[in-house]
This record gives C-alpha cells, sequence and structure tokens, in this order.
C-alpha cells in the first residue's frame, strides 16, 4: 500500500488550489480552528446507529451528500481546519473526494489530503486540511503502528508573517502504538522553531501519559478545560484535541453541536503574536 497519495496538484509540494486567496492583511486577526472527525459523512445519533447503519461505511446513500453540504456550512466560519476520517474517493463516497469537496462548498481556497488506508473500490480512508493561505511547505508522512493506516498531513505557513507548522492526524487506539505515533508527532515538532499545532482525533483523554508527554517535550498545551467530543449525541469523553504552542493565547474552545457525525467538532479561537513580536519556542531541551 502506498504511504501517501496526492492531491492534483502536479508538483504534490502545495496545497490544491479551489479559488483566488483571500489577500494577507498586514496584522494577523485571531485564528479560527476546527478539528473534526466526519466519520464520512455518516450522521450517527445514537450506539444502536453503529449496528443498524454499519453498511454506509461501504456502500453509498443519498443522505451523505446532504450531510457534507451541512458540514461545508460549518468548515466556511473558519482560518484552518484539519478534518478526520474522511473517504478519499471510493464506491461509499460516490467515488468523490470528500476534502476537495468540502473545500470547493466551503469556499476554502487550499486544501490537501492523505490516504491512510487504500481498501480499493470499499474505502479510501482520508485526511485532510483545508486552508486560506497557502503553506511553503507541504508533506505526508505515515506513522508506525501493527497495522498499517495511521498517518500526518503536516504543512508549514507564514501566516502573516510568523511561521507556523499545522499536523493534522487520528491515532491509534492502542496505548502502545499511540505511543509511538506520539513520538513523530514530538519530533516533528520538535525541528520546527515557530508555533506549533496539532489537530487530532487522539483516541485518548487528556489525563493520558503520553499525550502529557506529547506536551511537556513539544512545548505544547491543551486548553485548561478541554470540552468533551465523543459521542456527540451525549459527549462524556474529550479525545478530540487541538494542542497548540504553550505561549500562544487561546481565546476560546469549544465542543460544537453538530449531528453529522459520531463526533462534536471541537473549535478554538487563538492569537498568534503580530509580525513585529517574533515567537519565542518554549520547547523543553
Amino acid at each position: 500500500m502506498p504511504e501517501s497519495r496526492s492531491t492534483a496538484m502536479p508538483t504534490g509540494g502545495h496545497f490544491t488550489s479551489q479559488c483566488t486567496a483571500p489577500t494577507a492583511e498586514r496584522e494577523p486577526r485571531p485564528l479560527r480552528l476546527l478539528s473534526y472527525n466526519i466519520q464520512a459523512g455518516i450522521g450517527t445519533r445514537n450506539f444502536r446507529d453503529y449496528l443498524l447503519n454499519g453498511w454506509k461505511h461501504v456502500l453509498p446513500f443519498p443522505q451523505r451528500m446532504q450531510n457534507l453540504d451541512h458540514i461545508a456550512q460549518l468548515l466556511s466560519q473558519f482560518d484552518l481546519i484539519g478534518l478526520q476520517e474522511a473517504d478519499g474517493g471510493s464506491l461509499r463516497s460516490h467515488f468523490l473526494n470528500q476534502i476537495e469537496y468540502l473545500a470547493m462548498r466551503s469556499n476554502m481556497p487550499f486544501w490537501a489530503t492523505r490516504i491512510n488506508r487504500d481498501l480499493g473500490h470499499w474505502g479510501q480512508h482520508a485526511l485532510g486540511m483545508l486552508s486560506r493561505i497557502e503553506p511553503y511547505h507541504i508533506e505526508r508522512y505515515a506513522l508506525p503502528g501493527r497495522i498499517p493506516g495511521r498517518g500526518v498531513v503536516l504543512a508549514d505557513f507564514s501566516w502573516y508573517g510568523q511561521q507556523l507548522r499545522v499536523q493534522v492526524s487520528h491515532l491509534s487506539l492502542s496505548d502502545r502504538a499511540r505511543r509511538a505515533q506520539l513520538d513523530r508527532l514530538i519530533a516533528r515538532c520538535r525541528e520546527f522553531e515557530g508555533v506549533n499545532l496539532v489537530m487530532a482525533d487522539f483516541n485518548c483523554t487528556p489525563s493520558n501519559s503520553d499525550l502529557q508527554r506529547l506536551c511537556a517535550e513539544a512545548g505544547l498545551k491543551l486548553p485548561f478545560s478541554p470540552p468533551l467530543t465523543y459521542p456527540s449525541w451525549g459527549p462524556k469523553r474529550a479525545i478530540d484535541h487541538i494542542l497548540v504552542s504553550q505561549d500562544i493565547e487561546i481565546e476560546s474552545v469549544d465542543a460544537l453541536t453538530y449531528g453529522v457525525s459520531d463526533h462534536a467538532p471541537l473549535a478554538m479561537q487563538i492569537k498568534l503574536p503580530t509580525e513585529s513580536e517574533p515567537y519565542l519556542s518554549s520547547k523543553a531541551s
């Protein structure tokens, strides 16, 4: 199975552009972030749906497109978006790249995707990143695990003069596999001198020792009170997280009520330093 699949951009080195990017302002406004496990556009409202609607994970159904349009309305309100459990174009999605479709419908100028698990016609399990500003570097890399199929979309931006690295992922349920995957994320954060953001379905709560180690060793932080995101119809666990560099101000964070997945979308607003206030990294030595 190939490690990744490029978007339609011939070079594979940058985001695919959907439209003309907005003109950059001299001073950055607050940065609006969203991390969302979209469950391939399946609307799940209770645990019974996992059994009754299991076929929707392999076969198409008309409501999926309406669900995607509903998701796109939400995405249009943000600047940087990380998506998990999208489909890159298989039978269940009418052979539609859901990341590309959501970028088009939400008027997001730039997007990238990585196929984590290629099941041919039966599934193209994918990550996605959408942005209002084009990155100067984009890559897709695999994460270790006993079962292949985990990875990261990484993009580096000059966001109104600030150097910003964003990583989007979906980590394993297994503690052992997740520990090794977090080691890779830590390394990629530590090599970067600017602001780091990690947006992922971590499949673990804030009290997890390995997640705390990621924060300590990569110079990242969680919000003071991480919102509960799973299950979406009555959240009891915080397993979707947006981690930011320790010195970055988190202005707000919230799990949104949006019934188009078994996960609630996680929204965060942060304030980046201005171009005249260079960011000083606080990563552990």
